[in-house]
């Protein structure tokens, strides 16, 4: 199932993921003529960031959401495109020297699938860099949303409602690695619990993207309450005494040859 996301506010909301898949780029090592494949590329700011760096290379973000691709396509130029595609249906075949995903791939549930697609997409002795969220991710939004889908008012809503999430755990993810048959397989884990400057901050990440596949499932006349009801047990379970508000973020790596 695809999910769609309003790109202007996910820009605004996503301080920490644009932060880590900049330090990300930043590590690679690139000639400057790489062509390079963005999975779910969001609002297209690390996209954007990554073309900055091959000005005889080109990027290439796909989304599934209309809302990202529309934020994204503002910033195309010669070198840099963006496409709405699922990351599901990945087709392109011998076309890339590195497929470089940021806080995205845990919305994919089948990562067996995944990897010989993103296999095929490589070029000869391409590589891939990925980044997503791990096992004990967003431990407080968890908790709280799986109490307001219990709830009484709510909880019919959500009888056929399947997780949206993909977030294994380390060793469980290098295994998958291997079996594609990728080279030079390395997956290691990072702690990227962060403090919100304010509850509001905070209220931004939950409203964007985090609540979004949970709300296509509530009826519109309880939409607002749902939302609201987690907003509220979110900043009681998150804020600090100096107003800041904690999240669990936990990541993992991976880096591989095609």
């Amino acid at each position: 199932m695809t999910h769609e996301f309003d790109g202007k506010k996910y820009a605004k909301a996503s301080t920490h993921q644009k932060e880590w898949g900049a330090r990300i780029i930043a590590d690679l090592i690139l000639k400057g003529t790489e062509r390079v494949l963005d999975l779910g590329c969001g609002d297209g700011v690390l996209t954007s960031h990554f073309a900055d760096l091959l000005p005889n290379g080109e990027v290439v973000g796909i989304d599934a959401s209309q809302g990202m691709i529309t934020e994204a396509l503002e910033k195309e130029r010669r070198n840099l495109r963006f496409i709405l595609h699922d990351i599901d249906n990945l087709d392109f075949t011998d076309e890339f020297d590195i497929v470089f995903s940021n806080a995205a791939l845990h919305w994919v549930k089948d990562h067996n699938k995944l990897l010989q697609n993103v296999r095929r997409a490589l070029r000869d002795g391409g590589s891939i860099r990925f980044n997503f969220a791990a096992d004990g991710n967003c431990s407080n939004f968890f908790k709280v949303v799986r109490e307001a889908m219990a709830l009484d008012r709510y909880k019919l809503y959500f009888s056929d409602f399947e997780w949206p999430w993909y977030m294994p755990s380390i060793n469980e993810y290098e295994a998958v690695v291997i079996r594609s048959g990728l080279r030079n397989v390395r997956v290691w884990d990072e702690n990227a619990d962060r403090f919100f400057p304010d509850a509001q901050t905070m209220v931004n990440w939950v409203d964007q993207p985090s609540l979004v596949p949970f709300l296509s499932f509530v009826a519109e006349s309880d939409k607002e309450a749902f939302r609201n009801f987690v907003v509220e047990r979110m900043i009681h379970e998150t804020q600090q005494d100096d107003g800041r508000c904690f999240e669990t973020f936990r990541r993992i790596n991976v880096s591989a040859r095609g």
